[in-house]
Formats: structure tokens, sequence, C-alpha cells
């Protein structure tokens, strides 16, 4: 999400020709950043050469700038089977959809050759390891990386504290022993302890009932000031993919491509609030038709 006040920011939507615009250019004498994350035409192709080929992706271009001190959430949104799991999973360079058949991705001006430490990725599955504490869910990576126990310790009560848990009674609660939402809040914890630059989050709440969903995000918010991090987000809700873009991806289906760029102003409340903004209204309906015309497209081919 934006810095910019949801009254002096106007929703700006451009069709990109089934890609997205590229970033903005660097001021006179100034070297540009590389982006944070940059596709370029990427296809993503199932069993090539087979009689069980199938398209995931086509010729998928887009750019999302590195905003140091600010970062901002990108949401991506469409029908199933578009490709949304796997763009973030060619981020996050994680096999079979990693490495991309033709095409590359780069993230931070380097070719993604696999998983690394500037990313981490939230699931939709709870990924709790089941026989572990919530303070040692929090700390896995910290440990995997030899954080000293008292240094993952400090680090693993501070985060737990910080995604909305109570360190004293939680952390040594066990996965099964905690609500969805509360297991969600541990996964986001485990994933911004490390502090990636980019945090791929793959519909992290859409198993939670909407009174939670709804504090969640205002969660997701909250933590993304602090950690000032990229964050790519998917999603099925319109709802969701509003309140929390800074830009919308809208992507189409068969075969998965970027049929849409809409970039977004900032919401100024919290997410029960902004849905009864105007303006917030008039985008979710704007979306909401045109993720109608896609999947009329896709069922008339």
């Amino acid at each position: 999400m934006s810095d910019l006040p949801a009254d002096s920011a106007a929703a700006k939507i451009s069709a990109a020709g089934g890609q997205a615009a590229a970033a903005a250019e660097p001021l006179p004498g100034t070297l540009a950043a590389p982006p944070a994350v940059e596709f370029r035409h990427v296809w993503k192709v199932y069993g090539e050469g087979t009689a069980r080929q199938g398209t995931a992706l086509e010729d998928v271009s887009f750019t999302i700038p590195d905003l140091p001190k600010t970062g901002e959430i990108s949401s991506f949104l469409g029908p199933s089977g578009c490709g949304k799991s796997t763009v973030l999973r060619l981020v996050a360079g994680l096999e079979p959809q990693h490495p991309p058949t033709r095409g590359s991705v780069h993230v931070l001006g380097r070719p993604v050759t696999g998983p690394g430490a500037d990313r981490g990725m939230v699931f939709q599955d709870y990924t709790s390891f089941d026989n572990r504490t919530v303070l040692d869910n929090v700390v896995f990576g910290l440990e995997c990386r030899g954080v000293s126990r008292r240094q993952r310790e400090l680090e693993g009560l501070e985060w737990i504290a910080r995604v909305g848990l109570d360190p004293r009674r939680d952390a040594a609660k066990y996965p099964h022993e905690l609500s969805g939402g509360m297991r969600q809040r541990v996964a986001i914890a485990r994933t911004l302890v490390l502090r990636p630059r980019i945090i791929l989050m793959d519909e992290p709440f859409g198993a939670l009932d909407p009174a939670t969903r709804l504090d969640m995000q205002d969660l997701l918010v909250r933590l993304w000031r602090e950690v000032e991090a990229t964050v790519m987000f998917v999603t099925h809700s319109i709802e969701e993919a509003v309140y929390l873009g800074d830009r919308v991806f809208v992507m189409a289906t068969t075969p998965g491509r970027i049929a849409e760029e809409i970039h977004l102003p900032a919401a100024s409340a919290p997410a029960r609030q902004t849905q009864a903004e105007p303006w917030f209204r008039e985008q979710v309906t704007h979306l909401q038709q045109r993720l109608e015309r896609i999947e009329a497209a896709a069922v008339a081919q």
C-alpha cells in the first residue's frame, strides 16, 4: 500500500496490452535501483513436447520497483488456474515451477537460481511443524542460520508479540492448540523474523473466517510498514486485493497472463472502515466486471 492519502490519490487504470507497465524512469543524474521483481517474457510450460503439454504462463512481463524504506504490496488476482501461485513460486525459486520454460525472473537485479534468504513465503496451508512449539517454529530459520539460542529466543518472543500473540501464554503451545488465525500469525512471524526483502504470500488468509481475515489484513499492513518490504500477495478476494494492493495485477487464464495492471490509492483506515468508502466500492466493482469478462472469454474458447 502506498503512502499517498486516499483523498489525494486517484486510481490510475492502464490497460497494458497483456503486459504490466515498466518502472518509472530515474531522475537525471541518478542510478536506477534494480527492481524488486522483474519478469521478462516468462513462459511456464509443463510436459513440453508431449501429449500432456500445458501452458501455465504465456509471455508474462511485469516490473515491481524496489522502494527502500517504503516497499509496496502488489496483489495478484484472477480465476483459478491463471498462474498466480506459479508466479510466486517462480520468484521463490521453488520447483517444479522454477525455472521458467522461457524468459527470465529477476529479484533485486539478479536472476533467480533457487530459494534465497532475500525471499520469504507464507502459504495458504498451515505449515507449522507439529512437534515444535510456537517459539521453536518462529525461530526455525534463525536456528538454521546458526543464531545462538539466547538470541533466537529474544527475537522469537519479540516477533510472537509483534504478530499479536501473547509470548507468556502462547510461546510454549503446539500448533494443534492454536486456531487457524493464530497458526497463520506464527507463519508470518517465522517469515518476518528473517527480515526478507521480498515477502511472498499465497492466499494466506483464504481459510479464515471473515472477521479474522479482516483482522489479519490489518495486521499485515501494520507489519509491512514496520519491515518496509516488497510484498506479493495472491488472493481470490477482490476486496482483499483492493485493500492491500498499491497495485493489482489482474490475471487471465488459458493460458495464464497479465491482463491488466491497476494502481490504487492507499487505504487510510482499517479494513472494515475502508470497505465502506466510495473509492473502494468503485474499484471492487470495476475489478468484478473485469474478472467476469475474463472468465466469460475463457469459457468461450
